[in-house]
Order: structure tokens, then sequence, then C-alpha cells
């Protein structure tokens, strides 16, 4: 056994779900063949969370910001979920577009996602600029436009932080806290 203790679950606690917003970006795909968006919404929906929103837009640093502004200031979404655009190619500028937005980032989801990446595929996990972190109290995370990134980084960290059991710690648990400045209701339930 590792001396390093993985997360459990606090089955004393009841599951607080949560909103959940997923952006696809892309250039080319649509409702019907986007299968990262799917994976994601998909997920999070069987997890016990509500799918508060799914749009997809086209690489653009001003379309990309329009809709994730909006999210962040609509009480009814909790987090916010992206996908595609997080690579080195002229079009990819979903960090551009949203890291400016973060009042505190998240530099761990960055670290941990590319841990996860590096046992699947390798160094090629380097390519992925993928982000996370709060604005408004939202909670923000960018992955790649995978379906295996997008399963990786739902499956091994956000099913986990975005569920108010699990143990040591979760963001839910925080979530009332990250608002006290603005004074806005979220993550009904949870408790400090």
């Amino acid at each position: 056994m590792s001396s390093i203790e993985k997360s459990s679950i606090d089955e004393t606690k009841a599951f607080v779900p949560l909103n959940i917003a997923v952006l696809t970006i892309s250039d080319t795909r649509s409702l019907a063949d986007d299968k990262s968006g799917t994976t994601l919404a998909d997920r999070l929906v069987a997890a016990g969370h509500a799918l508060a929103a799914r749009e997809i837009i086209v690489d653009d640093v001003d379309a990309i910001r329009i809709i994730v502004k909006r999210w962040i200031a609509d009480e009814g979404v909790d987090a916010i979920i992206t996908t595609g655009g997080t690579g080195f190619t002229g079009r990819d500028v979903t960090p551009e577009a949203i890291e400016p937005l973060f009042e505190k980032r998240m530099d761990g989801f960055s670290i941990a996602f590319h841990m996860l990446s590096y046992a699947k595929i390798g160094a090629s996990t380097v390519q992925s600029r993928a982000t996370a972190g709060v604005a408004g109290a939202t909670f923000i995370f960018c992955l790649p436009g995978s379906p295996g990134a997008c399963r990786d980084g739902w499956d091994g960290i956000l099913a986990h932080q975005l569920d108010y059991r699990t143990r040591p710690c979760n963001f839910v648990e925080i979530m009332p806290r990250l608002d006290e400045h603005l004074r806005r209701p979220k993550a009904q339930g949870a408790s400090v």
C-alpha cells in the first residue's frame, strides 16, 4: 500500500447535485457529431448532476468569452466544463479566451490532468494546455477536445472533486465560501 491515501466516499453525507454547463469549442463539430461534449454530458448526468446548458462555439476568443461570461453570471450554473481548443495550433484559443476571466487559477488541475494523461498517452500529453480556475464562484475546467481526454478528466478528477461526499476534500464543500463576496447561492445543500 502506498503512503499516499486516495480519496474515498463519505457515505454519511448526501450527494449534492450541481448544475454543470458544457461548452464544445470547435470549428467543425455539430451537436450530432460532438463526441467529446456528449461524453461529458452523459457522464455528469449519470453521476447525478444536471446538465445546465450545452453549446458549441467556434474557436474565437470573443465568441467563447460571451458564452462563458453568461454562464459565470448565471446563478443556475455551478461549474463549466469546456472541451477543445487547448492545443498549440493557431485556432486553439481556449486558454487565451478563458484564463483572463479567472479570479483564481487552479494549477493543480492541469498537473493532475497531465499525470493521468501521461499514464495513457505518454509524453504526448505536453501538447495539451488543459487549465482550470474560478470566476464569480463558478468553477471552470478546460479539457482537450478528444473523447478520451474528456473521459480521463471526468473519471479521474472531476467526478471526484464535484462530489460532495469525496474525502478528504472536494470543490463542492468550498462552494458556499467562494461566493462570500458575491452573496449568491451556489451548491444548494452543501454545508461547510
